[in-house]
């Protein structure tokens, strides 16, 4: 990898979630990717300990990824999806249908997590109406919930900066988060209390009728909040009372998905079949914008019904399907599949568990959660300024080689899973030293 200095103009570029004023006034530029590392401006390896935004699950610079992409652009960049397709979405939808959980093989392909959210709840409400159920028409979120920025997905979320600012859909409740941590402190896996909080959805239905809602939408494993952890048995619980009162129960496995705890899906990893799953950034390795809802028979099949003519499902995106996004779509699943990687977090996960678990004693720890290759280390905060000490600990990582994810005073970390075991230790000790120095 060749040096590059900073040498971009940086007002044009109004960017996402970030504090544009102070990310301008002293940058961090990503400027080539390889592997495990992401290569800096100023000529420096950075460890990527998160896996971009969640999403490279397979690592950077897959060539194969690369080639598939170069290769569909140059024979078909681009074929609108309405009335008409092309054949690689059919092999990719094949190709995710034979990885999915029992039953969820039908695929709706989106642009974006975001989008597949949104596609999920509309499907969701369509499917309601569709066998009789019109009075089905509100949808169920939780507490500490990240589903995307869509009106749906802030809607149904529930981090209060991401709704704040915004009008959000009516009809739309909240269960209670599942983090306890005056029962459920430093865990490897599930906590051991907390089942009983899926009784929130009971709860819901007493208050509203089940009769009115639609859908429950849960992560199965909370990312964006800080890794929350479910309790054990507590989605079996939640399928229960969601399958009791007809409601159907929607996987949000956008961060999940793709052997981030040592299974294709969490689906799979805790043996509970949702009706709908959402998922996105893995789905192609983060190499090309791409979402793809998962859906069961029983739900697809409610809405084939009337003309054959006729349109079943109102809704879909430029971009669904593209030709370019599948292609990397069904190269990153070669990689996958050939490199083993839906495992990988399992025969990692003691190795990675012992490992940050050791920085129990380390200064400012409040509590740290790993299951998986996801783990979440949260720092009390000071209480002149909360956030602060998150925000400083993902600076100084970054300027000693580590880049980490800082949800307000918890640093969240889940690596692409081809990491080793010399660089499992080397976050923690990376972590360490740092947590030793910060105030």
């Amino acid at each position: 990898m060749k040096t590059l200095t900073n040498s971009v103009a940086l007002d044009a570029y109004w960017m996402p979630f970030t504090p544009n004023r102070k990310f301008k006034a002293a940058p961090r530029m990503l400027v080539e990717a390889s592997g495990m590392y992401y290569r800096s401006d100023d000529g420096r390896d950075i460890l990527d300990g998160s896996a971009g935004l969640w999403c490279v699950n397979a690592g950077h610079g897959r060539k194969e990824i690369a080639s598939a992409v170069a290769a569909q652009l140059e024979g078909l960049d681009y074929a609108p999806s309405f009335q008409l397709g092309h054949p690689l979405a059919f092999r990719f939808a094949e190709r995710l249908a034979e990885i999915a959980p029992p039953g969820l093989d039908r695929i709706f392909f989106t642009g974006s997590g975001s989008e597949s959210v949104d596609t999920a709840l509309k499907i969701a409400l369509a499917y309601q109406r569709a066998i009789g159920q019109g009075t089905r028409t509100r949808l169920v979120g939780r507490e500490r919930g990240y589903h995307g920025v869509g009106f749906g997905g802030i809607s149904v979320g529930g981090l209060v900066n991401n709704r704040r600012a915004f009008s959000t859909l009516h009809g739309v409740d909240h269960m209670r988060h599942t983090h306890d941590p005056s029962r459920n402190l430093f865990c490897k896996g599930p906590p051991e209390h907390g089942a009983e909080l899926a009784d929130d959805l009971e709860r819901l239905v007493q208050l509203h009728g089940a009769e009115t809602i639609a859908a429950v939408i849960v992560e199965p494993v909370a990312g964006s909040t800080g890794v929350l952890l479910p309790p054990q048995g507590y989605l079996k619980r939640l399928r229960e009372i969601a399958t009791r009162h007809g409601i159907l129960l929607i996987f949000d496995e956008v961060i999940t998905g793709f052997g981030r705890l040592g299974s294709p899906f969490a689906a799979q990893h805790f043996d509970v079949a949702p009706d709908i799953m959402t998922t996105a950034k893995g789905l192609t390795n983060g190499a090309m914008p791409m979402g793809a809802v998962f859906t069961s028979r029983h739900v697809h099949d409610a809405l084939m019904q009337g003309p054959e003519a006729a349109i079943e499902l109102f809704h879909g995106y430029t971009y669904s399907g593209h030709p370019a996004a599948c292609a990397a779509g069904l190269a990153s699943l070669d990689v996958y599949q050939r490199e083993g990687l839906f495992t990988r977090a399992a025969e990692l996960e003691e190795h990675w568990q012992r490992n940050l678990l050791s920085l129990q004693n380390a200064p400012h720890i409040a509590d740290i959660r790993a299951m998986g290759l996801v783990a979440a280390i949260e720092l009390s905060p000071r209480p002149d300024d909360p956030g602060s000490r998150g925000f400083d600990v993902f600076v100084d990582c970054f300027e000693k080689g580590l880049l980490v994810r800082a949800n307000g005073d918890t640093i969240a970390l889940s690596p692409p899973l081809i990491i080793d075991r010399d660089q499992i230790d080397r976050i923690t000790q990376t972590l360490f030293d740092i947590l030793r120095k910060t105030r």
